[in-house]
């Protein structure tokens, strides 16, 4: 979930800072510039990490009393991994899905539709996406079945929906069960899931106007340190050759974005609770605290 990064950039030390250590105001700056920003194909900066690793000879330029440093630095990212289980909060559901929370500090992660546990629905009602499973019990099998009741020497059978059945209150039981059998997403409730891809999104302003180039990452990478960016070289323009083998997939359309509230965020995590042990932490506390007690019990039994 975190990494560390090795980043390199160029760092103005502005002139009230230019009579300090320069390696105190290389690091001043890099706090003040780089920690909650999201850099495309790297991740969300959280701090720096140890002082610079190296640090240039100042460059003046004309018309600014600035220096101008080449600084190389490491940074604690975060960028989880494809295939990793992260706990986040629920913020918001709808039809498309349920946006989580991580930490937070990262409210963009998203869990779509296709990628709930299955049966799920969505209940219009309450605005929740709703877990349905469904179990193979005996008793209703036998119950569709004709019951056959020996009576003296004969032989009565009994059919479903009979006089006799209807005293017996059902509703209530079937109405229990459905409940039981129905666990609600709640917002605010804590969800495990799994990271299926990494989106990062590069907006640019074009002749043609504002669009939006999206880079997934879907599958798992061995090198989880992202390569070191310069000033003057832009991360999102990379060859198609040097992203084969990565799990990286750049899409070749652009959107167009004419609003400025429909523009996606820089980065985006599409998770997935679409297996056991997924989905709310109550839904699955219970089996596991009734494991607790049994050990236990059996720990004061030995005694």
């Amino acid at each position: 979930m975190f990494v560390l990064t090795l980043l390199a950039d160029t760092i103005r030390i502005p002139p009230h800072l230019l009579a300090k250590p320069t390696l105190t105001s290389v690091q001043t700056e890099i706090e003040k510039r780089y920690p909650n920003k999201i850099i495309v194909d790297v991740g969300l900066v959280l701090c720096p990490y140890g002082p610079p690793v190296e640090v240039g000879d100042g460059i003046l330029v004309p018309g600014d009393g600035g220096a101008h440093h080449q600084v190389i630095f490491q940074c604690v990212v975060f960028r989880p991994f494809v295939e990793e289980v992260l706990v986040g909060v629920v913020t918001e559901s709808n039809e498309s899905g349920v946006t989580v929370s991580v930490g937070g500090f990262f409210d963009h992660v998203f869990i779509p539709a296709y990628w709930m546990l299955n049966p799920s629905v969505y209940d219009e009602s309450k605005g929740l996406w709703v877990w349905t499973p469904t179990y193979d019990d005996d008793d209703e099998e036998e119950e569709e079945k004709e019951t056959v009741e020996p009576v003296g020497n004969d032989v009565v059978k009994q059919e479903p929906g009979s006089e006799d059945d209807e005293e017996e209150p059902e509703n209530s039981e079937g109405e229990e069960a459905e409940e039981g059998n129905r666990f609600e997403i709640e917002i605010g409730s804590e969800i495990r899931f799994k990271v299926k891809s990494v989106n990062f999104t590069r907006i640019t302003t074009t002749m043609k106007g504002v669009q939006a180039t999206t880079t997934s990452t879907t599958t798992t990478s061995s090198n989880t340190t992202a390569k070191p960016l310069s000033s003057t070289e832009d991360s999102g323009t990379k060859n198609g050759n040097d992203e084969e083998g990565t799990g990286v997939r750049r899409r070749s359309s652009s959107a167009d974005l004419s609003d400025e509230a429909k523009h996606p965020a820089p980065m985006q995590i599409v998770g997935s609770i679409c297996e056991d042990g997924l989905g709310l932490l109550s839904w699955w506390n219970t089996a596991e605290e009734e494991e607790e007690e049994e050990e236990d019990g059996m720990e004061v039994e030995d005694i």
